[in-house]
This record gives structure tokens, sequence and C-alpha cells, in this order.
């Protein structure tokens, strides 16, 4: 039976070098774990104090967003994954991007409210260049490769609860990079609910792209804000995360439900 299914996945795939499992993913999401949390440590940085200057944004986003994704890049080249991490085979109904386009306009609702009076031109450069990144880099990882890696084992509910899950404790370490002990199981948390809304990005567009624009706007939003008074952003986050964490599993078994009843 197994020799089948290989034999299926092999001639749907069959440009892919590595045949996707498991492990193969769960190899890159730590590999890149290792490079990113490396560069942050080898720079010293706060996480709190990140978008304060020219050298914190320097060093702590471009540097290890830019060290990411050299190894995102490499680690779906070699695997030749780079379709299906891409490209979603069966999206979901258009209604499903409700709740990404409400993070989009929080984001950019965000911005428009901001204090930007201390960004300086190069503050803009390496807050742009280093959001593109975040959004390549933790959406080709997280919702592309490790996705692919995934779907060879679990079913469509897994495959999302997994990699929010593994989105979530990806930012674990920051707990000793300034975060602190106790903000960051509800960092973790949140970061689940957000990749959620990620992940539902991809599912309902058909592809990546929307994703990864998503979280770097969102990121874009959150790193360059300042000082306002209203930050809406990190006020509505917590919302948008159980949101999405009520909302997911609804939209994923009456999914199942209609394609069971499809092929019925």
């Amino acid at each position: 039976m197994s020799n089948n299914k290989d034999m299926l996945q092999k001639s749907l795939n069959p440009a892919l070098r590595v045949r996707p499992r498991v492990s193969w993913g769960v190899l890159g999401y730590f590999l890149y774990i290792a490079v990113f949390y490396a560069i942050f440590v080898l720079n010293g940085v706060d996480y709190r104090r990140l978008g304060e200057s020219e050298q914190t944004l320097l060093l702590w986003y471009v540097a290890p967003m830019s060290g990411g994704a050299v190894l995102a890049f490499a680690v779906v080249t070699i695997y030749r994954w780079w379709r299906p991490s891409l490209v979603e085979r069966r999206s979901l109904s258009r209604w499903t991007m409700t709740l990404p386009i409400i993070m989009m306009v929080i984001a950019i609702v965000n911005m428009l409210i901001g204090d930007f009076s201390h960004v300086t031109s190069l503050m803009w450069l390496y807050l742009i260049v280093g959001s593109i990144l975040v959004g390549f880099n933790e959406e080709i990882i997280h919702r592309g490769q490790l996705i692919v890696a995934l779907r060879s084992r679990f079913g469509e509910t897994g495959v999302w609860l997994l990699s929010s899950a593994m989105f979530g404790l990806f930012h674990l370490p920051d707990m000793f990079l300034g975060v602190g002990a106790s903000h960051a199981p509800f960092q973790v948390m949140m970061s689940f609910g957000l990749g959620s809304i990620f992940y539902l990005a991809r599912r309902s567009t058909g592809s990546i792209v929307f994703a990864m624009f998503l979280h770097g706007l969102w990121d874009f939003s959150v790193i360059s804000h300042g000082v306002s008074s209203f930050p809406i952003a990190g006020i509505s986050a917590p919302l948008l995360a159980i949101a999405a964490a009520i909302t997911v599993p609804i939209i994923l078994r009456r999914e199942k439900r209609r394609t069971g009843d499809q092929s019925v």
C-alpha cells in the first residue's frame, strides 16, 4: 500500500528531487532556527529595541533575515519543492479570506496612526528590506516546505495544527533575547493564531505569495510603529489570534465534509 502511495506521489510531483517526508520538513525548520538565532545571538539582539535605530535594524532585523533567506532558499532548492511550496493544490472558498483581509487592514491603519518622526530614510530602507525577507523566509519555511512535508503524512487539520504550532514555538527562544520568560508563552500562543491566518491566506488564494505579503506587512507595521498612543495592531493581535484558532478548524471540517460529498 505504501509503495502505491509513493508511486502516486512521485507521479503527481515528478520534478521533486527529494520525496516529501515529515523529517525533511522538520530538518529545514531546525536549520532555519539555527541560522536565524545564531546571527541574533552573535549580534547581541535585544528584541524590545529592534526598531530603535539604524544600527539595531541592520544588526537585528536585516542581518538575521538575510542569513535566514540564504538557508531557506537553499533548502527548498535542494529539495526541489518550489512549486508545491508556492502553489496551493486546492484553494478554500473565497470567504475564508475574511480574517487575512481584516489583518491587512489593521496593519495599514496601524501605520497611518503611527508616529514616525524618529524614522530616518535609512531606517525605512532597512524596514522594507527586513520585512520583505520576513515574509519570504518565515512563510517559505513554515507555510511552504513544512506544509509540503507534513502533507505526506497528515490530513489538512493536522497540517494546519502542526505548522502553526511550530511557527509559534519558533518564537520561544525570544524569551532569552529581551522578551522575557513571562511574556514568551503569550507570544508563542499569539504566533500560533497569527500563523493560522497566514495559513488561511495561502489556502484561500491558492498561493503562498499573499501570505508572504501579509506577514511582511504586519511585521513592518509593528516594528515601524514608533510611539503612537494607540497601537491598534498590538491590541488587536490577540483577538485575531483567538478568532483564527477557533475558525480554522471549523473551516477545515467543512472543507473535508464538502470534498467527501463530492467524491461520493
